[in-house]
């Protein structure tokens, strides 16, 4: 194994690998790491390196309250920040995001940020997860169906077997899919049409997703999540 595909599986956290050793020791694992790490040598892949598993280093198994799942990074130069619909402060907020601030908006009253960075959310305990954690710039589904969807699905499944209550919320029909998955009947599942303009109006506008999570979080005796998005 290269020192590449060694430093990628080590920035899986140590609170995750001992969670998912039971996937990180298939061989799908090994060849998946080899994939990513070709691809990294011939094209732009983002999120960057250090970014790949963002996601986990910001939010702890235990910490999990809430997962959000999205399909794949964002594509474009430097717009993958390892967040699910996320981007890094000072990029131009895509569309999708934008939606999800009219409907933040809306459902909540909190004005649409300035910028489209998520970080806010995830050290609060909302997983932002991609089911594919890789992607060739400008090049939209390139790591797909490389073993990152199995390592995901694995992730959902073991967060919906668990006993401590997590909202899951499901937006579109990729991510609406992995409902069963998600086993433990403590568990609140919010879902709707995807945030993309071409079905945001279609039921994910006025679907009040963030008041039913913060419903959902405060009736299993949990604090509510603040959206707000910090100004930087």
């Amino acid at each position: 194994m290269t020192r590449d595909q060694r430093t990628m599986s080590d920035q899986l956290p140590t609170l995750w690998q001992n969670l998912l050793t039971h996937e990180t020791s298939k061989p799908y694992w090994s060849t998946l790491q080899d994939f990513v790490a070709a691809e990294r040598q011939v094209a732009n892949v983002y999120p960057p390196l250090g970014a790949t598993f963002r996601a986990f280093a910001l939010t702890a198994p235990a910490e999990v309250r809430v997962v959000i799942l999205g399909q794949d990074p964002y594509h474009s130069q430097d717009q993958a920040n390892g967040l699910c619909f996320s981007v890094a402060n000072g990029v131009k907020i895509p569309p999708s995001l934008r939606n999800i601030y009219k409907e933040l908006h809306a459902d909540c009253g909190i004005e649409p940020a300035s910028n489209g960075d998520l970080t806010s959310w995830a050290r609060q305990g909302v997983l932002l997860l991609n089911a594919t954690l890789t992607v060739r710039q400008d090049g939209a589904g390139t790591h797909q169906g490389h073993g990152w969807e199995v390592f995901t699905d694995a992730v959902v499944r073991t967060l919906g077997a668990s006993q401590s209550p997590i909202v899951f919320v499901l937006w579109g029909a990729f991510a609406r899919n992995k409902n069963s998955l998600i086993t433990q009947p403590k568990h609140t599942i919010i879902e709707s049409v995807h945030p993309s303009p071409l079905s945001a109006h279609n039921g994910f506008f006025g679907s009040k997703p963030f008041s039913q999570i913060n419903q959902a979080l405060q009736a299993n005796g949990s604090d509510p999540i603040d959206w707000q998005i910090p100004n930087q």
